[in-house]
């Protein structure tokens, strides 16, 4: 048996390097390493491939949120309300531009952002809403956006970790996470769904004058050289990432679909362990790209189940171990603890086993055996 990985890069390059390589090598040549054509090329693919107006690369995922943030226009003290749990990038940037960040609960089932504690949590200061599409599965976003016109507020979508999923609206009609809010971000991390080799990150907009105002702020506020029309930041996909990531493009669906196998046999093999509750998904397959693959354990020693597994040569993660609001750096008098149940719980519970696009089936049995092996013990 191969050795098992929590996401097993090597194992995916393999399958692509024939493709990866002579891009990476012609960007090399040609030493057009910032903006250059690769960039654009993928940035035209992607447009199209999310069916959006406007795809701005830029450094990487948490550089895309913060742009996102200051495209709007968001002032200093404005309140921007997102999930306690995720992970800490998605406040990170509301703190780094004197916002005031507003964390909520989540649903126990798909992990996202609760729709009444989103309603509880509004105030005359509040602008903004960050719905994360936690562990590939879209958020509410029917229900986000209503309360969102409803109270004339920005939403802002958190989409690092759900690229290719599809949302389903109501009526049948469907779009690509990242393309429903004002204005989405994304990560290109090397394990994402789709992951460059290094860092990069993206924001998506249908707004023309939004996405005319992130082209200046991602470029030093720059639209024709040493004219500085806005303030900006240094933060641009290198095309070395771009021609990576261009050639990979053309596989995040087959991606998507074999994460989703790999998610089937692991529910599969659990469905009759009733101290496991495999992943919810809300709606039709194609809403989860299962970034990651998290169960719930109930009665049952998680910390010990990790030390178990990677015993036995099996990583495992935990994500996320602490709440956003118990954190340090973004601790506030204002929380009330009751009003994180579901948070406060699913950080005991959770425990996300290796899913990536080269799982195979003996891989898939071994892991599964050997949960199951330490809860009968």
């Amino acid at each position: 048996m191969k050795k098992i990985q929590m996401v097993d890069l090597k194992g995916q390059y393999n399958q692509i390097k024939d493709t990866v390589n002579p891009s990476i090598q012609e960007v090399i040549e040609t030493t057009s390493f910032i903006n250059g054509p690769k960039v654009h090329e993928f940035q035209r693919n992607l447009e199209q491939y999310l069916d959006v107006k406007h795809v701005i690369p830029c450094a990487n995922g948490t550089d895309a949120l913060q742009i996102a943030m200051m495209g709007l226009g968001l002032k200093p003290g404005d309140e921007v309300i997102t999930a306690d749990f995720t992970f800490a990038a998605t406040v990170e940037v509301i703190a780094l531009l004197n916002l005031t960040p507003v964390l909520v609960d989540v649903n126990p089932d798909d992990f996202n952002i609760n729709i009444e504690a989103i309603k509880k949590a509004i105030t005359p200061k509040t602008k903004a809403i960050v719905p994360v599409h936690l562990f590939g599965q879209c958020a509410n976003m029917e229900a986000i956006m209503e309360i969102a016109k409803s109270h004339n507020l920005f939403v802002i979508e958190d989409n690092a970790q759900a690229i290719g999923a599809t949302y389903t609206y109501k009526d049948g009609t469907k779009a690509k996470a990242g393309t429903i809010g004002h204005v989405s971000s994304t990560s290109f991390f090397p394990s994402k769904n789709l992951g460059c080799y290094g860092d990069g990150g993206a924001i998506f907009t249908n707004d023309d004058d939004l996405a005319h105002t992130i082209r200046g702020i991602v470029n030093h506020g720059m639209y024709e050289r040493y004219h500085h029309d806005v303030v900006g930041v240094n933060s641009r996909l290198d095309s070395i990432q771009a021609a990576v990531l261009d050639a990979k493009l053309p596989h995040l669906d087959d991606y998507c679909d074999r994460r989703r196998d790999a998610a089937n046999k692991y529910d599969e093999a659990f469905k009759n362990i009733s101290s496991i509750e495999t992943p919810y998904r809300n709606g039709s397959d194609d809403n989860h790209v299962f970034h990651q693959y998290t169960l719930k354990v109930k009665d049952i020693d998680r910390d010990a189940l990790v030390k178990h597994l990677n015993a036995h040569n099996i990583p495992c993660g935990v994500y996320y171990p602490i709440p956003l609001h118990l954190q340090k750096a973004y601790a506030d008098s204002r929380y009330n603890e009751a009003d994180f149940s579901i948070t406060n719980q699913l950080v005991n519970d959770v425990i996300s086993l290796p899913m990536h696009t080269e799982l195979d089936d003996e891989q898939i049995e071994y892991i599964t055996s050997t949960l199951i092996n330490f809860i009968n013990e």
